[in-house]
C-alpha cells in the first residue's frame, strides 16, 4: 500500500516537542526541588512553560497559515519570531524578574528544554510525508518512443 502524505504536520509536531519538553520541564523541577528549594522548582517549570508557549507559538501559526498560504508560511514564522522577541523582551521590561526566580535553575530549563524541544521537533519533522508528485496526474509531456528520439545526423 502506497504511503499518503501527512495533511498538516504542524500540530503532530508541536504535540511531540510540548511532551518532550514538558518533561524535561518536569524532571528538572524534581531534581531541584529534592537538591535545591522550592522556588528553583517553580523556576525550572516556569522556564519550561515559557520555552514551550514560545516555539508552541510558531508552530500553530505554521497550522493556520499553512493550510490557507503554505507558500507564505515562512515569512509569517519570520514575523512571529521577531514579535516574539519584541513582546517577551517587553514584559520582561514592564514586569521585571520576580523575587522567587532562581536565575541558575530558571536558564538550565530554558536551555535545556529549548535543546530537548529542537530534537524532537527535528526527529518529528522528519518523519513526515510530503507529496513531491502526483501520480495519479495526467501526463502533461508526451512520451517519446524510441522511433520519434531526435538523434543526431537524421
Amino acid at each position: 500500500m502506497a504511503s499518503t502524505p501527512t495533511p498538516s504536520p504542524w500540530l503532530g509536531i508541536l504535540a511531540r516537542s510540548a511532551l518532550a519538553g514538558g518533561a524535561t520541564g518536569v524532571v528538572l523541577a524534581a531534581v531541584a526541588a529534592l537538591i535545591a528549594t522550592p522556588s528553583a522548582a517553580l523556576s525550572v517549570l516556569f522556564g519550561s512553560a515559557l520555552v514551550i508557549v514560545f516555539f508552541g507559538i510558531s508552530l500553530l501559526i505554521g497550522h493556520y497559515a499553512g493550510a490557507s498560504n503554505p507558500s507564505g508560511a515562512l515569512g509569517l514564522f519570520i514575523l512571529t519570531y521577531a514579535v516574539k522577541v519584541v513582546g517577551f523582551g517587553a514584559v520582561l521590561f514592564l514586569f521585571g524578574t520576580p523575587r522567587w526566580l532562581d536565575g541558575i535553575w530558571f536558564f538550565v530549563s530554558a536551555v535545556s528544554t529549548v535543546i530537548v524541544w529542537q530534537i524532537a521537533e527535528v526527529v518529528a519533522f522528519s518523519r513526515i510525508r510530503t507529496l513531491l508528485y502526483d501520480e495519479t496526474a495526467p501526463a502533461t509531456t508526451p512520451i517519446l518512443s524510441s522511433d520519434d528520439a531526435p538523434t543526431e545526423g537524421r
